[in-house]
């Protein structure tokens, strides 16, 4: 399985009155991460978004297990794994890193949702996602 790998710096945006980074900051950091990985993939979500049907990527769960915190300066990488490939939805795990060690762990279903109904992941994208899942 192919991991992705986005690296990201800790701003003081991102941290609150501690001077930790704030638990929604994960989030947006994974959220980076995941459309990261559709690019390197040659996806680019705003073509999903287009057209008479757009196609728009939901998070359905999210399960996320905060282990240590991270401070600002601190150098993050942001992983991302395909684990699953459905239908309509795909599976991710992501970890956020610093210097190898494991700071936020989430597992993460998307649902590919047409007109606020879900409809089958696009043949194209299914196919990138299964290359992925074997390498």
């Amino acid at each position: 399985m192919t991991t992705h790998s986005l690296p990201t710096r800790v701003y003081v945006e991102d941290t609150d009155f501690s001077g930790l980074v704030y638990h929604a900051s994960y989030v947006r950091f994974m959220e980076r991460a995941r459309t990261e990985l559709l690019r390197s993939l040659g996806m680019q979500q705003r073509e999903f978004h287009a057209g008479e049907a757009p196609i728009i990527f939901v998070v359905r769960t999210m399960d996320i297990d905060f282990r240590k915190p991270a401070v600002m300066d601190d150098l993050l990488s942001i992983e991302t794994q395909a684990v699953e490939l459905g239908g309509a939805s795909f599976t991710l795990d992501q970890r956020v890193m610093r210097d190898g060690e494991l700071l936020v762990g989430a597992t993460v279903k998307v649902v590919c949702v047409e007109n606020g109904r879900a409809r089958r992941l696009p043949p194209e994208f299914r196919e990138k996602f299964a290359q992925l899942m074997a390498e």
